[in-house]
């Protein structure tokens, strides 16, 4: 069922119950005619970045957009860039307040300098074809995992309801969340990355201040210069300046 303020050629579904929306938009990619949303009220085996598992207690918001992108996978993979945007919007649209809100590289959205929100992207196969992009979101809406949870020096989850006392259900973040997605991503394939670059470094967390990036084979610690034309994340450490396209950051 569309809604009021719904984008223009951009379905919707919802589901009682999936293991996850991300291997479910998988499943129907190659049977779906455009970019459709599909959100879960509840996940059974969620994950995160690297095979993580993800926390999805119900009240919480998981939802995967997929789409049939036409560029080169590294322009493909810069929708990140994107969806952060779009995520962002759609946090001030809710609670009518942008402080607070800042976007940490390369996918996560922070609130008073808690993780609330993460980002996946997938491609789903397609033999013979090109792939569809699955973008898989999960958002802290009501409950987040306790500092236990997370790995040593990772930032704080926090919820929506805890830090700012805005309650709003997962489908109704959803009608806040696509259009603004589908504006995001008009400006993306118009005008390409730069626009969306700038915004997002307007919005990003710790720039301009000393962070460490692991990448799994090293542990780089230098000032957050920028994020150059390809999405990279540029350090300016003591010896060099260091574009990195992959990492983990620590504040």
């Amino acid at each position: 069922m569309k809604v009021a303020g719904w984008p223009e050629g951009y379905g919707r579904r919802v589901l009682p119950e999936v293991d996850s929306t991300n291997a479910e938009a998988a499943r129907v990619a190659g049977t779906l005619a455009g970019p459709e949303w599909i959100l879960a009220l509840k996940q059974t085996a969620a994950r995160g970045r690297r095979g993580r598992a993800w926390a999805n207690p119900e009240g919480n918001f998981a939802a995967s957009l997929v789409l049939q992108p036409t560029e080169p996978p590294a322009t493909v993979a810069l929708r990140s860039f994107v969806a952060s945007l779009a995520l962002y919007d759609a946090f001030v649209a809710a609670t009518g307040r942008p402080e607070g809100f800042a976007l940490k590289w390369p996918n996560d959205v922070l609130l008073n300098g808690g993780k609330v929100a993460g980002i996946l992207l997938e491609q789903a196969g397609q033999s013979g074809r090109l792939s569809p992009l699955v973008i898989g979101i999960g958002i802290n809406l009501v409950h987040a995992p306790s500092a236990e949870d997370v790995e040593p020096g990772a930032v704080r989850p926090v919820s929506l309801l805890s830090e700012t006392g805005v309650e709003i259900s997962a489908g109704d973040f959803l009608d806040l969340l696509a259009p603004a997605y589908a504006r995001c991503e008009a400006q993306f394939v118009q005008y390409g990355f730069e626009p969306i670059r700038r915004a997002w470094l307007e919005r990003a967390a710790r720039l301009g201040e000393v962070i460490t990036a692991r990448t799994g084979k090293a542990e780089i610690t230098g000032t957050f210069e920028t994020v150059d034309e390809a999405g990279n994340l540029v350090l300016k450490t003591r010896d060099t300046r260091q574009a990195i396209p992959a990492a983990e950051i620590f504040f």
